[in-house]
């Protein structure tokens, strides 16, 4: 499409054939990074988090989303890469009744843990109605929330050389397919280099399997590149594996404060969204209306064994790509989703892949989760020659990176643990709202080109 068109708003004249294609568009946008989530949550972590219940709970997050916004924001809900550290954290809990739990049982308690931070996003919209968003956002500014997201990709980085490490050329292939596509990729080719990687190097790894190329396991074991016992017995058509949240208040510690990084990552996604299309949906129809959308979404996944939700870069640049604002379309991606996840064969042929492929694009991602908060604090001129930003940044990156086990304590019968990313949110905000200084102000204005911007010091 010619980009000195105008953008299109309501895509149904261009006639049913074209949308559903665009629809498809969109759903390739999503797809790369929606299904990583459960893959690296059960390849690296060892919980069962199951891809078709992530990609059921896509879809239908994405309509409720719609719903919520008078169906005004052309915005897709994958899964959250910011709540991974939690479930790696939840995963490695030894102390109290986590001792001897098995790894179903501690995924439903990491599962309840998302279901508390969906809800803290409708507890913040709620703040934000009653009083304002400006006054909301003095205490969560991008000193505290940028330094929270650099952790959240730095926590995560030792699994991503561990899952590489189990076939190094494999795992640079696929960093390599993504490199290639995002830098020199043009149009469609530059949004889904996630999904080009690990397509591309699948391909790969079939070759190489079927000359007999080996991959090294957890165990140090010598083992076939590719594993395709699971494809071999699932059903082309099945319900999804639901599981049931349950509570405790330490996987409560560990993925409630993450919902502070998440909750800015969907503000900046809000205003790019609206630099995009042109409209401030952060005043119509409103952040506190995004927010309820976004995190009721997260609380019924969590809820029936989903992660976290979280709106999506991705399909922001099909929307720049197209220039087709509709938020149809993007509906349309997300019955697209619904339907994949009714086939369990289409789950274990993605489950099939290598760790090694996994841990190539974890590689990348990671490190990109902390750029993405080195460029919120880049974005929004933190001022690290004043001693009080300083101070607060680096009481936070020490709690982040010096607590790895965080802290373990006993009320009466019941061992609680704070992690470190909740210590390093609590020090955080604290700091900031006790120290003298506050000069930042947050502003709804949204310009092209400064997604990340959301505020002025």
């Amino acid at each position: 499409m010619n980009n000195h068109q105008a953008p299109i708003q309501d895509a149904r004249v261009l006639g049913w054939p074209k949308m559903l294609i665009l629809g498809l568009q969109h759903m390739f946008a999503m797809f790369g990074a929606t299904v990583l989530v459960p893959m690296l949550v059960s390849n690296s972590y060892g919980l069962p988090l199951s891809i078709q219940t992530t990609l059921f709970f896509a879809g239908i997050g994405t309509l409720f989303f719609h719903l919520c916004t008078k169906l005004k924001v052309p915005a897709f809900l994958g899964s959250s890469f910011a709540f991974l550290g939690g479930f790696q954290a939840v995963s490695e809990l030894t102390a109290g009744k986590y001792a001897d739990m098995a790894a179903a049982e501690k995924l439903q308690y990491a599962l309840g843990g998302i279901v508390v931070a969906g809800l803290l996003y409708v507890v913040l919209a709620g703040i934000i109605k009653l009083v304002g968003v400006q006054k909301v956002m003095r205490f969560l500014p991008p000193v505290v929330t940028g330094p929270i997201i650099i952790l959240i990709g730095l926590n995560l980085a030792p699994s991503a050389v561990s899952n590489a490490s189990t076939c190094w050329w494999l795992a640079i292939v696929a960093m390599a397919i993504i490199v290639v596509a995002n830098i020199w990729g043009k149009g469609m080719i530059k949004i889904i280099p996630i999904l080009l990687g690990v397509v591309g190097s699948y391909i790969v790894a079939v070759i190489a399997n079927s000359f007999g190329a080996t991959a090294v396991d957890a165990a140090g074991n010598v083992v076939p590149l590719i594993d395709y016992s699971g494809v071999a017995s699932s059903q082309l058509v099945g319900l999804q594996p639901f599981v049931i949240a349950k509570f405790d208040l330490t996987s409560i510690f560990v993925m409630a404060p993450i919902a502070i990084a998440a909750m800015m990552e969907h503000i900046g996604d809000m205003s790019a969204i609206s630099a995009t299309v042109g409209k401030n949906f952060l005043s119509d129809p409103g952040l506190h209306r995004t927010l309820i959308g976004d995190g009721i979404a997260t609380s019924l996944s969590g809820l029936f064994g989903g992660p976290a939700n979280t709106t999506y870069g991705e399909n922001t640049g099909v929307l720049v790509l197209s220039r087709v604002h509709d938020p149809r379309v993007v509906r349309l991606a997300a019955i697209y989703a619904v339907v994949l996840s009714f086939s369990p064969a289409f789950a274990a042929v993605v489950n099939s892949i290598p760790t090694a492929i996994i841990g190539g694009v974890s590689f990348i991602l990671y490190g990109m989760i902390s750029a993405i908060g080195v460029r919120n604090v880049v974005e929004n001129r933190v001022d690290f020659t004043n001693s009080r930003n300083l101070i607060i940044a680096a009481v936070i990156l020490v709690c982040g990176l010096g607590f790895t086990n965080g802290i373990t304590f006993a009320i009466g019968e019941v061992h609680i643990t704070l992690t470190n990313l909740a210590l390093a949110a609590v020090a955080g905000i604290a700091l900031n709202a006790i120290l003298p200084g506050k000069d930042y102000t947050f502003g709804a204005d949204v310009t092209e080109g400064r997604a990340g911007d959301f505020g002025r010091y």
